[in-house]
């Protein structure tokens, strides 16, 4: 029969047999404890007045019981695992007699010398049931090879038995490989994607689950995880507090187990609770769609103003996410969700965060308020400025290159470029015209980025003209199509001219027509901009649609009409006045427009 050890002279006989009773408790191996032993022991301790300390293996059996006196607890000896980044293979859950559920540093101390799966404190209080519990983990190794260790709680002993525990202690045990450069933690983040399909969802503009399902995959390869399970769920309604529904989520634990999982992508946006929720039932990293874009913009960024957009936005979905140290595991380890703002600032308070919010908005208007000049420059010189729009993966940038001979950043990845670049475009009438690509559309455009980026969305309103650039090798080109015009929309782009771009024709099939029949459409246009096909045409389609704004001239204005030289100066370029005997000729460029009404000046 196993024994009490420790402290247990002067206990009575009867404690004793109880005591003796807890060998035949039997956790389930999913929790990291149970409500119904945290209790027993908590009567136990009330009994006795000393601390109370149960070992647990990993299959969740009751390995040692320990009684100390009222402040400590002795450890036993115990078979256990001893790899260089494996844990102990036990954990201890024990009492704080004085109802402080806090962890001690002796508490620590044991947590790191034996290296346990956790270290667990209940504080007793009079009415046990109230009683509430903190625990703590190692969560990798410093620069000086010393254990790190994060704390959780206090929680209640039901929402402590909420946690998925197994892949609290994958989480764990990969991260402490991950520290110790171990081969445990090479390669990329194993994930899992998750839908869910309800009534009233919205609008999905002719996109399937499925389809909506592939492109989260894609999104995820994107911000560098490995997919290895794919989740679909049909409910009447999303569950309010999981989502998908605590039994959903349960399977989901399972698999995440089984398969070392170490990231959970949702194709949805989750509220705060969800997320915690979820979290907090995996035991591992859970992002949504909005969280996963979000982390591919961050690592997008390349500009100042890049980076103070993707932090904006970041700021302002995290800012009613924002915890103090709850059980929320969501920086544990890094990696995919945790890029951009960072940790620190993460954990700032939200007066803090919003103060945060307030500088970068500040910052962005500076930028904004340089945009509006050049702007405004290149209005007043009458330069046609053409913006390039169209679905993340579209070929944009790579439109832009060989339209402009340049060499921006261009790879066949969603959202490989995020900074606006602009470039000088020279038309077959020798005009000239300034090119910019803008940052790729996606289906469900999170909100925040929108808003965010509204500034250097601007140089696609202000455009004179969009080419709306579409993969038409892709299966669902058209449902693309479909999300950038409700993207357009929302940043209220209306009437503006627009040439429809069908670009990777080289990548139909031998035996398609579809380019020839698209070609029919009006104001559109098929091409290959990787190997150059038709930029010929294209270029003469754009010089049609920016015929000359601008009309050059000498003007004679009769001083008389004097008036008339100080407005060839408001709306237009003068570059030379003279002062004739009865006249002031001017050298201007003014806009077209305004050409009727300056035509009696011209000789």
């Amino acid at each position: 029969m196993p024994e009490i050890s420790g402290n247990i002279k002067g206990i009575k006989n009867f404690v004793l047999n109880d005591l003796q009773k807890l060998y035949d408790f039997q956790v389930d191996k999913s929790q990291l404890v149970s409500v119904e032993l945290c209790l027993e022991i908590a009567r136990l301790t009330q009994e006795i007045n000393r601390e109370i300390s149960v070992f647990l293996d990993r299959s969740g059996k009751v390995e040692a019981v320990n009684v100390g006196d009222s402040n400590t607890v002795n450890l036993p000896n115990l078979n256990s695992r001893r790899g260089t980044t494996r844990l102990n293979g036990y954990r201890c859950l024990h009492t704080h007699p004085d109802g402080n559920s806090n962890l001690s540093s002796v508490d620590i101390s044991a947590l790191k010398l034996n290296r346990l799966d956790a270290m667990i404190a209940i504080g007793v209080v009079q009415n046990i049931e109230q009683s509430e519990l903190s625990f703590a983990l190692l969560t990798g190794i410093d620069e000086h090879d010393d254990f790190l260790v994060g704390i959780f709680g206090p929680a209640a002993l039901t929402e402590a038995e909420q946690i998925f525990f197994p892949n609290l202690v994958a989480t764990v045990e990969k991260s402490i490989a991950k520290n110790n450069g171990t081969n445990l933690a090479d390669g990329h983040e194993r994930a899992i994607i998750v839908s869910l399909e309800y009534q009233g969802m919205g609008d999905m503009l002719g996109w399937t689950m499925e389809d909506s399902l592939e492109e989260l995959k894609q999104l995820a390869d994107t911000a560098g995880a490995e997919v290895v399970g794919r989740f679909m769920q049909k409910r009447p309604k999303p569950d309010p507090a999981f989502y998908i529904g605590q039994g959903k989520v349960h399977d989901l634990a399972l698999y995440a187990q089984a398969n070392e999982v170490d990231l959970c992508i949702f194709d949805d946006e989750l509220s705060p609770a969800q997320q915690r929720n979820i979290e907090e039932a995996l035991g591992i990293h859970v992002i949504d769609r909005t969280g996963l874009i979000l982390d591919i913009f961050a690592q997008r960024a390349r500009t100042n103003e890049g980076k103070l957009q993707v932090e904006l936005a970041q700021l302002q979905y995290m800012l009613p996410r924002i915890m103090g140290k709850g059980l929320s595991l969501s920086r544990l380890g890094g990696g995919i969700g945790t890029r951009g703002a960072g940790e620190t600032k993460l954990e700032l308070d939200r007066r803090h965060i919003r103060d945060r919010i307030a500088y970068i908005k500040t910052c962005i208007e500076k930028v904004k308020g340089v945009r509006d000049l050049h702007r405004a420059g290149r209005a007043k010189a009458n330069v046609p400025t053409v913006g390039i729009v169209g679905y993340t993966n579209a070929g944009k940038s790579t439109l832009l290159n060989t339209l402009t001979n340049s060499d921006i950043y261009a790879m066949d990845q969603l959202f490989a470029t995020l900074d606006p670049t602009s470039r000088q475009l020279n038309l077959p009438n020798n005009q000239e015209a300034v090119l910019t690509d803008t940052v790729g559309f996606i289906q469900r455009l999170p909100h925040q980025l929108v808003a965010a980026f509204r500034s250097t969305l601007e140089d696609t309103i202000e455009a004179d003209l969009l080419l709306h650039v579409i993969d038409v090798s892709h299966p669902l080109y058209e449902e693309q199509s479909r999300a950038v015009y409700k993207v357009l929309e929302e940043i209220n782009v209306k009437d503006k001219p627009i040439i429809t771009v069908y670009n990777k024709i080289d990548k139909l099939p031998d035996n398609s027509n579809l380019a020839e029949q698209l070609a029919k459409e009006e104001n559109t246009i098929c091409i290959s901009a990787k190997k150059g096909l038709n930029m010929d045409n294209l270029l003469k389609l754009i010089a049609e649609k920016v015929k000359s704004k601008s009309l050059e001239a000498d003007f004679y204005v009769p001083y008389a009409d004097s008036s008339m030289v100080a407005k060839l100066h408001q709306i237009g370029n003068v570059t030379n006045e003279e002062y004739l005997e009865d006249c002031t000729k001017v050298h201007a460029t003014i806009p077209v427009m305004f050409e009727e009404q300056f035509k009696k000046y011209i000789k």
